[in-house]
């Protein structure tokens, strides 16, 4: 297994989030924009996620060579990007967003799939060479922290152009694996889609990616607000997802020992407790990083007990359509709508109101999931 070359392209993938989540919405606040413009540009970014996987995912299905579809899709998105340098007004600034995400968004459920068929029966291991991913967004997290504080928000767009190219890079070192024989008499997608606990699994991961709109369009923003730098800020990133890493180090044994249904039931209770802590206690430091450190929660185990999850309820051929499927309803519709509605929110009722609201769609989709996904993953 190829774990050097694989953990590389998470590396930079998600290199690239480090640099997009915390400072995207502080560059386009720089650049004029008001909070409701900047959460429907930020909402752009999760939108094509409901669009592109599904796409690519029937693509990756049908015709096989995953890997060339990665690449492909990373050169593109590498060239399009490369359009922000030049575009100027909402429109424009939408339209790139529009297009380099669309090509971006393609990739990841895509190598999802290669890196679980390299991986085979060791599937909890997926998690271990996962980690590499948040290894990347820390370090870019609090490297481009330092560097918006000494040479001004404008070093986000060169900064995130090179992650671009690190990604594309990376990808063209992995081969498809071997194929495996698939058998003959599978269930339609359909059917499968039809079965109440998975109709359950994807209303609980799209109400938890949607309970992260105000996180991730105004967290930044929130923290300038409070008087915190830029440089703090990007710790209290990095911190979350260094919580994140040392998760991942576990997680097989936290999924063996209590199975991914609980696991993913209480990252989602943990998810309603830290929107509260943020929400009600900016000013408050301690309480602030008790708050990210529950991030191991809101994305580590919730990601990594989804992924196993998706990888059972969608065998064969149908692996590349479930991992398209659980990206574009919980990252992609999800997290469009949480951040739109993160945008009203912040306007007409505030901060606080709008982590509180937050919150509260958390505790629904731990209540859905409790009540209705099967407990056959309960060990």
């Amino acid at each position: 297994m190829p774990y050097w070359r694989l953990s590389a392209f998470y590396f930079f993938y998600f290199s690239l989030l480090g640099g997009l989540v915390p400072y995207w919405g502080l560059f386009l606040q720089n650049r004029g924009f008001d909070e409701v413009e900047i959460g429907q540009l930020m909402a752009i970014l999760m939108a094509t996620k409901i669009v592109a996987p599904n796409v690519w995912g029937w693509l990756g299905d049908h015709l096989g060579h995953r890997m060339r579809i990665v690449q492909v899709a990373s050169l593109v998105s590498l060239l399009v990007f490369s359009g922000m340098f030049v575009a100027r007004g909402f429109w424009a600034i939408a339209a790139v967003m529009m297009l380099y995400s669309f090509f971006w968004n393609a990739s990841l459920p895509q190598f999802e799939v290669v890196t679980i068929n390299y991986l085979r029966e060791r599937v909890a291991r997926y998690a271990r060479i996962r980690l590499w991913g948040s290894v990347g967004f820390i370090v870019t997290v609090i490297l481009l922290g330092i560097a918006v504080d000494r040479r001004g928000i404008g070093i986000v767009l060169p900064a995130l152009m090179l992650i671009f190219f690190g990604i594309w890079l990376s990808s063209l070192s992995v081969r498809d694996p071997d194929p495996q024989p698939h058998p003959h008499a599978q269930p339609s997608l359909l059917s499968v889609l039809r079965r109440p606990a998975i109709m359950a699994f994807f209303a609980a991961v799209f109400l938890m990616q949607m309970s992260h709109g105000p996180y991730y369009a105004f967290y930044s923003i929130y923290m300038e607000a409070q008087g915190y730098s830029k440089t703090l800020i990007g710790q209290l990133w990095a911190l979350g997802v260094l919580a994140e890493v040392a998760l991942f180090l576990v997680m097989p044994r936290l999924l063996e020992r209590w199975g991914a249904r609980r696991v993913l039931v209480w990252s989602l209770v943990l998810a309603g407790a830290r929107w509260l802590l943020i929400g009600f206690f900016p000013r408050e430091l301690p309480v602030l990083l008790l708050a990210q450190l529950l991030h191991a929660a809101t994305f580590g185990t919730f990601h990594a007990s989804a992924i196993h999850l998706v990888h059972h309820y969608f065998p064969g051929r149908l692996q590349g359509r479930g991992q398209a499927l659980y990206a574009s309803l919980s990252f992609g519709a999800g997290g469009a709508l949480g951040s739109l509605g993160s945008g009203f929110a912040w306007e007409t009722l505030g901060p606080t109101a709008s982590f509180a609201v937050a919150s509260g769609i958390a505790l629904l989709g731990a209540l859905v999931s409790g009540l209705f996904i099967d407990r056959a993953h309960d060990h």
